[in-house]
């Protein structure tokens, strides 16, 4: 089409354009094309849905769903948190999915555990524009996520590097108060006395003393993240241990979890066995799960004990 059809296209869905913007950044009206400060993100997001949905269909974003369709039961999340998160990467190692170790993220004290759905939240590197931009106060996307927890929630914050700070007392207090299951990020903390005496478990990369708003500010809650190299949806499995953190997908949970369980009763068989014969592992060990031939010493073995 001609150039001036284009243009002519092109500025009258500007006001849509423009509307659309205002409410992704929490904006309460529109005034002459300019974003006017005051109403809370929650309560402008119907309108940005509305807006995208009327934009012509070049126009829009195109985006799948943050969590999966499939939903992790309260029963089958308390059955992965009693798991190791050993079983649990070899469980998705055997269905030949990406590792799910959350690379760097580290109990802040050696004897913690958390298990719980994931909660969201994605920090990027600061840009003047970016903090102006960003909905403020109690609608900051953070302060979003917070509000999104409970005591079945692992809140995980995918910081811009592993020496930023998340947050530290003050900002945490509020994850205290909502008996949240778990912190997990690839960043960094603060205040770790403060944030030990909280009492709920803490996974980081480290911790600092450094201010985050400085280096990265908070833009997304609950959407898809990537944490310490692993990708996270809202909703997957969260377990932590003394061995670190891995995320377990809701879409797979329970074929994760029934192969993670069955690995550790015959784990269970292998070790009592070698503590009885004191012979070197590789008689039993490593196996294959899905592949232990019968006629092999560790088939043997599990028929004996009734483990098909």
């Amino acid at each position: 089409p001609p150039l001036f059809v284009l243009f002519s296209s092109t500025a009258s869905m500007l006001p849509t354009m423009i509307a659309s913007r205002a409410a992704f950044v929490g904006a309460s009206r529109i005034i002459g094309g300019r974003v006017a400060a005051g109403a809370s993100t929650r309560s402008a997001r119907p309108a940005m849905f509305a807006q995208n949905a009327a934009a012509p269909a070049g126009l829009r974003c195109k985006m799948g769903p943050a969590a999966s369709a499939t939903k992790i039961s309260d029963e089958l999340l308390e059955k992965i948190g009693g798991l190791s998160t050993q079983s649990l990467i070899d469980g998705l190692w055997v269905m030949g999915w990406p590792t799910s170790f959350i690379e760097g993220a580290r109990p802040l004290k050696g004897d913690m555990k958390c298990v719980g759905r994931a909660v969201t939240m994605r920090f990027v590197p600061q840009r003047p524009d970016i903090g102006a931009d960003k909905p403020a106060g109690g609608d900051s996307p953070e302060y979003e996520a917070f509000e999104m927890c409970n005591n079945k929630s692992v809140l995980v914050m995918a910081s811009v590097g592993p020496w930023e700070s998340v947050g530290g007392d003050i900002k945490f207090l509020r994850l205290k108060q909502l008996n949240i299951g778990g912190l997990v990020t690839d960043g960094s903390v603060r205040d770790t006395a403060i944030l030990l005496s909280y009492g709920f478990p803490v996974f980081s990369f480290s911790t600092t003393p450094k201010q985050g708003p400085a280096v990265m500010q908070p833009w997304e809650a609950n959407g898809v993240i990537e944490c310490g190299k692993v990708v996270v949806r809202p909703g997957d499995a969260i377990v932590g241990d003394q061995d670190g953190v891995v995320c377990v997908p809701a879409a797979v949970a329970q074929q994760v979890y029934d192969i993670a369980h069955s690995r550790e009763v015959i784990e269970g068989i292998i070790k009592t066995q070698l503590e009885k014969e004191e012979c070197p592992p590789g008689k039993y060990y490593p196996f294959m799960s899905g592949k232990i031939k019968a006629d092999s010493p560790l088939g043997k073995l599990l028929t004996e004990k009734g483990v098909a």
